[in-house]
């Protein structure tokens, strides 16, 4: 699985794409633009179009109003920090992989299997999970992987 890349700098575009792209609706498919717009109509927030949202998403625009962030950032169920503090970012950023992996029913399984588990057998489990990882030539740290 590739994991995006917690790093500081990421522009507006990357970090709302990746909203996009991790946070699902319930059916667990990705949000489109379209859905996206109407939600905040409905909500009664800013008028944002679909268009625009692809076009922020694409780094064709990046200059929104600070009422559409903080909407879309609401919507995704994140700070409007997220978008502009580099902490907050890579905070957020570690919050996403982790509902990203866990997407995996497999990964699932395994989390769910290791609940209750003591801290002991837990830091066993990671350190065999490490060495698994390096053994199939993936670092330690999934979130190094690179932008996804």
């Amino acid at each position: 699985m590739r994991m995006a890349e917690a790093r500081p700098g990421a522009t507006l575009a990357e970090r709302l794409d990746r909203l996009f792209r991790t946070v699902r609706r319930r059916g667990g498919g990705e949000y489109s633009n379209e859905e996206v717009a109407e939600a905040l109509r409905e909500r009664g927030g800013p008028t944002i179009s679909a268009t625009y949202l692809w076009q922020l998403r694409k780094g064709i625009r990046h200059n929104p109003t600070k009422k559409h962030l903080e909407a879309v950032a609401e919507f995704f169920g994140v700070p409007t920090a997220y978008f502009f503090d580099d902490e907050a970012g890579a905070r957020i950023e570690t919050e996403l992989e982790l509902l990203a992996a866990l997407r995996d029913s497999s990964v699932r399984q395994l989390a769910l299997r290791a609940s209750g588990l003591s801290a002991e057998s837990l830091s066993a489990l990671a350190k065999m999970v490490d060495r698994v990882r390096v053994l199939e030539g993936l670092p330690n740290d999934p979130g190094a992987q690179g932008a996804g």
